[in-house]
Parts: C-alpha cells; sequence; structure tokens
C-alpha cells in the first residue's frame, strides 16, 4: 500500500513539474459585453495572442475574483486545440494593486505637507501686512514732511501692499488646486481600495498548436455583486395628453473589475434563482390538535423606507445594495451609506449585502427607518479550478476537436428582444461603470403610451384626491415591477410602485395627489341621532360629501365611502340617501362616479341607520 501511494506521489509531481515546463503566454483581454441580471452579470471578454508551436498555457489575468468557476465558457480561432480552461486566484495582482495604494498615499502625503509650507508663508504674509500697518504713519508730530518724502513713501507702501496682495492670491489659487488634486487622489485611492481588495482572478486555457501563430478567444462567465433595478420616470402634462414612461435601469456592480466602453444588455433572468420546477407533496389533514398553525398580525406595510448601512466600527458603507426580497425593487446606498426605497404593499423584508459582509435580512414589521450593521465575512477567497460546462468543451479538454468557430457580434440597434424564457434589452450606447458600487442610471426606452386619467377619492381617509393612469394592453412594453417618479404638470409630485405583475388586464399608474381638487367630509348632525324603541337602540349617521373642481377642465372622479356591515343576527344596518351611489351589500363599500366640470361642485350624502339591543354597545364613531 505505501508502494503504491509513494507511486502516486511521484507520478503527481512528474505531472506538476510537467505542467510548470510548459511555456505560459499573457493574453490582451478586453471586456465587451455585459449581460445585466437582477442578480449577476455575464461577461462577454475577447482575448488575443501569438501562440507558439506545441503544448502551451495562456493566461486571461485580471478578471472578477467573484467569477463563477461553473460558467467559464471558451471558444477560440485558430490552428490549435484546447486542452483544459482552469481559473485561480492571482494574488501577485493584489501585492501590485497595494503598491499602487501605497504610492498614491505617499503622493497625497507630499502635497499635504506642500499645502502645510503654503498655510505657513500665508501667515507671515499677514504678520508682515500688520507691520506695515502699524509703521503707516508718516513724519514726525512736530515737523511736516515734504512731499518727495511722502510721495516715495506712498510709494513703497503701494508696491508692498500689492506684492503682498499678489503673493496670497497665488499662494491661495494653489491650495485651491492642491485641494482638488488631493480630492481626485483620494477618489482614485478610494476607487482602488473597493475594487481591488480582493485578489484578481485569471483564467488559464491549455492548448496544443501544430504551428506559431495568432490566436483570438471569446470567452464568457458569471459574476457575483453587480445587477440592476428597474427606474421609471412617469410624465403626464394634462389628462388630455398621453403618458410618458421612461423606462430606465440602475445598475450597481462591484465585481472588482472596470467596464469600459462595453454594450450592455439588461435581462429579467436571475440565473441565481432555481429553475427546477416544483413538485407538489400529498396534503394530510388531520385533527386540530395535531396541527401546528402560526398566526400573527402583521403591522402594515409603509410606503416608503429608509435608513443607514454601517460596518462594524460604525463607518457608513457606500454601494451596499438593498432589496425588497421576492421582488425586482432596490437600490445601493450613497457615500454617506444612506438608502432609500419606496415601498409595494407586499413588502416583508429587506436583504442587505456588501462585498466581504455577511448578508443581513431583516423584516420591516411597519418601520419606516431600519438601519442595520453588516459584519465582516471571514470566509477566504480559495484557489478554484473549473472547467468550461458545455460538451463542445470537454470534447475539446479530449483533444477530439478542433477549435476554429467565433461567436457572433452583438446586434447594435437598441431593442427588446424576447426569449423563450426571458426578455433582453439592448442598449447601443457604450457605458463605462466603474466597480466602486456607484448607482449608474442607463435611460433604456421611452414610451408615448395612450391612457385614460381618472380621479380616485377616499374623504373618510384622506382630503386629496389621487390621479390614476389606466393603461391597456401594457403587457407589450415588457415593464418589471420597480419604482417610479411622478411629475404631473411639469412638476415633481412623488413616488410610487409600477407593478406590471398584476394579472389585470388594465394597468393603473397612481400619479399622486392633486390639490386641485377640493374635498369636504362632514357629519350631519340633522341626520346623525341615537333613539330608544323597546329593547332596542337606533342609531343613524348622515355625512356630506362636498366636492369641487379648480382645474381649468372636467375630471371624472371615482370617491368611496362606506357603511358598516353587520356580521351579527341582532345587529340590524338599513342603508338610507346615498345620493346614487352604487352599494357593494358583501363590502357595504358605496362607489360614485362624478364628473365635475371646471370650477364646478357637488355634494354626495351618505345615510345609514344601526339597531342593535340597549344591553349591548356599538362603535360608529
Amino acid at each position: 500500500m505505501k508502494r503504491l501511494l509513494f507511486s502516486l506521489l511521484l507520478v503527481s509531481l512528474a505531472l506538476q513539474g510537467f505542467a510548470q515546463d510548459l511555456k505560459e503566454v499573457t493574453l490582451t483581454n478586453q471586456i465587451k459585453e455585459v449581460t445585466l441580471f437582477l442578480s449577476g452579470a455575464q461577461v462577454f471578454e475577447t482575448a488575443t495572442g501569438s501562440l507558439p508551436a506545441g503544448e502551451s498555457v495562456l493566461l486571461v489575468k485580471g478578471l472578477s475574483p467573484f467569477l463563477d468557476e461553473k460558467s467559464i465558457q471558451v471558444k477560440g480561432q485558430g490552428n490549435f486545440i484546447i486542452q483544459a480552461v482552469n481559473k485561480r486566484l492571482d494574488f501577485l495582482h493584489e501585492k501590485e494593486e497595494g503598491e499602487k495604494a501605497n504610492a498614491l498615499e505617499k503622493e497625497i502625503a507630499e502635497i499635504e505637507k506642500r499645502q502645510s509650507s503654503l498655510r505657513n508663508r500665508i501667515q507671515v504674509l499677514a504678520t508682515k501686512m500688520s507691520v506695515l500697518s502699524a509703521n503707516k504713519s508718516i513724519g514726525s508730530s512736530q515737523a511736516g514732511t515734504s512731499m518727495t518724502a511722502l510721495k516715495a513713501t506712498l510709494d513703497f507702501f503701494d508696491a508692498e501692499h500689492t506684492k503682498i496682495a499678489n503673493e496670497e492670491l497665488q499662494i491661495n489659487t494653489q491650495l485651491a488646486a492642491n485641494e482638488q488634486e488631493i480630492e481626485a487622489l483620494r477618489n482614485q485611492l478610494y476607487a482602488l481600495q473597493q475594487s481591488d481588495d480582493k485578489a484578481k482572478a485569471e483564467i488559464r486555457i491549455r492548448v496544443k498548436a501544430t504551428g506559431s501563430g495568432p490566436a483570438t478567444f471569446q470567452i464568457n462567465y458569471l459574476v457575483s455583486n453587480a445587477g440592476w433595478y428597474p427606474k421609471y420616470d412617469v410624465r403626464v402634462k394634462s389628462i388630455t395628453d398621453p403618458l410618458q414612461l421612461q423606462y430606465k435601469a440602475e445598475v450597481f456592480q462591484n465585481t472588482g473589475a472596470d467596464w469600459k466602453n462595453v454594450k450592455l444588455r439588461f435581462s429579467n433572468a436571475n440565473p441565481n434563482q432555481g429553475g427546477q420546477a416544483p413538485i407538489i407533496d400529498k396534503w394530510e389533514l388531520n385533527y386540530a390538535r395535531y396541527t401546528t398553525v402560526n398566526k400573527f398580525a402583521l403591522p402594515q406595510t409603509p410606503g416608503a423606507i429608509s435608513g443607514l448601512v454601517l460596518d462594524e466600527q460604525g463607518q457608513p458603507l457606500p454601494g451596499a445594495t438593498v432589496l425588497v426580497k421576492g421582488t425586482t425593487i432596490g437600490t445601493t446606498t450613497d457615500m454617506e451609506g444612506r438608502y432609500s426605497l419606496t415601498l409595494p404593499t407586499t413588502a416583508k423584508t429587506l436583504v442587505f449585502y456588501f462585498i466581504g459582509m455577511r448578508t443581513e435580512e431583516l423584516p420591516i414589521q411597519g418601520r419606516s427607518n431600519l438601519n442595520v450593521t453588516l459584519l465582516a465575512d471571514t470566509q477566504p477567497l480559495y484557489e478554484l479550478t473549473v472547467r468550461g460546462s458545455s460538451s463542445q468543451l470537454e470534447k475539446r479538454a479530449l483533444g477530439v476537436e478542433p477549435v476554429n468557430s467565433s461567436m457572433d457580434a452583438a446586434p447594435l440597434m437598441t431593442n427588446f428582444v424576447e426569449n423563450q424564457t426571458t426578455v433582453e434589452i439592448q442598449v447601443a450606447e457604450p457605458y463605462s461603470i466603474k466597480t466602486n458600487g456607484e448607482r449608474t442610471l442607463v435611460d433604456l426606452k421611452t414610451y408615448e403610451i395612450p391612457a385614460t386619467y381618472r380621479y380616485s377619492a377616499i374623504p373618510k381617509l384622506d382630503k386629496d384626491a389621487f390621479l390614476l393612469a389606466e393603461m391597456v394592453d401594457w403587457s407589450q412594453y415588457s415593464l418589471l415591477e420597480g419604482e417610479s417618479n411622478l411629475y404631473f404638470e411639469d412638476g415633481f409630485v412623488g413616488r410610487s410602485i409600477l407593478n406590471p405583475a398584476a394579472l389585470q388586464d388594465t394597468l393603473q399608474i397612481s400619479m399622486g395627489r392633486d390639490r386641485s381638487i377640493v374635498m369636504q367630509r362632514e357629519k350631519v348632525d340633522q341626520f346623525s341621532k341615537k333613539r330608544s324603541i323597546g329593547s332596542n337602540i337606533t342609531e343613524s349617521r348622515g355625512y356630506e360629501i362636498t366636492l369641487k373642481n379648480n382645474k381649468s377642465q372636467a375630471v371624472t372622479l371615482q370617491v368611496k365611502d362606506q357603511i358598516p356591515v353587520s356580521v351579527n343576527s341582532s345587529i340590524e344596518v338599513t342603508t338610507g340617501e346615498l345620493s346614487g351611489g352604487v352599494l357593494d351589500p358583501v363590502t357595504g363599500i358605496v362607489t360614485w362616479e362624478i364628473t365635475l366640470a371646471p370650477g364646478g361642485q357637488q355634494k354626495l350624502s351618505l345615510r345609514y341607520e344601526v339597531k342593535y339591543p340597549k344591553s349591548e354597545r356599538v362603535i360608529l364613531d
């Protein structure tokens, strides 16, 4: 057994020695395209170089350390065979980047040293000016001063003051320029520290060529710590104009590698989400005493939430990702670690994550402010070895299939491509996005959409009317759930959630409040009485709703109120005057559809009676 182990060890060492003897060639690589998913991104690179004859190892350097080893695919063009594809971490790059950071810090220190010297000179000049001012008396108190002496003295003071003022101006100008240079260097240092605090990854391609010559490779792989969120600007000039919908993508990337002038695609797919179809299990029904049911009264979801994301030292984390779990609604923190999100009514949990930190999931629980401290993740980036996942790549690794194919170029026009299960948005204009976590907004498409407008009001709950834009055939626009900024009549009116996932033929977008429609709901004492009849008490209620349109055009207004619905046979509810409103007997909701002319006014009445036993009490107000 020991002999067998010894023999295997010798074979392993021999293979390692043989691998080390292979010539290594570093290819020139460049990112050409990036497909951004809701979580993660697929990066497409080209790499070129000159291959020697025989076997060699080609290196593609400077890649993201968050490269998914299972996703690497390599295609080549040239007279050679791809034998294997590996990935490993390049820790030498980390050392080089550390040296760059040290150089930047030294440069900042040198400029700050010069700044101190310049400020000292400013103090000297101020002292010099004080001395001149203290000795500006001309002549003595007993004798007069000749005109020649007076002129010489004035010329001296003028020359010295001018000289000091000019030097102060030059120093202040230099100080301002130095401050700008320091700020630029600090930004560069921050970006370097954020993007290169991990080792870079490299892909090693082992090839066998019949002769020396040029070679071209197309490489694509998945990376984490990047993605996009759909955002919208919804603009309505007036309720007689079509709705303008600006579809945008908020991009974030902390992959550790900058994207320079790359073509962007945006996909509604999520490769990190499981694609396995669910299987329904048997439902075993038993007595209640053998069944555990957890029922918790969840607080109402707030309309928006904001907060701070900090590290263990209490310092802000710029570029941290905040996501509403189970949705495509999210954002990243600003330079002060702050975030702000508009929440859908179904929001329950926020997910916080940042490179090198543990992911946190926190329940919202009705809060409008939620701060979080992320702890460091001690899990290291281990060296990984990976093979391409396609069957063609496996054949090449066995030396069966020579590689002479090339990838098709992406189309240049901007359009929406509907695949079998996903939708991709292609953007023609190339973008440069640094790996610093900053938010980048990319304009995807602007639509002019025919819409009908109506106002919705519930004066019992809110004194303002809300404008609703309704769109039919909205599914053709391939929209995703996301935050929307609302603009009405050239003014910002608030934020809302655009939810195209609703199972409705008509998509409604709330355009916010319109205070040009005035409402008032008052209790009418004449119809609000309490009287006792026999063993019962009868209470009546009457309300008057006044509506006024202060706009210059007619508006259609849907008004809702309610009467109570009895769930007890001893409580009787009788409906009175409703001014033409339609009552839903199941919910008790009363709905009016009203058209108000410009400057028009209308009053609505709501009356009902409730009869219940004297021994009981009901709450009507």
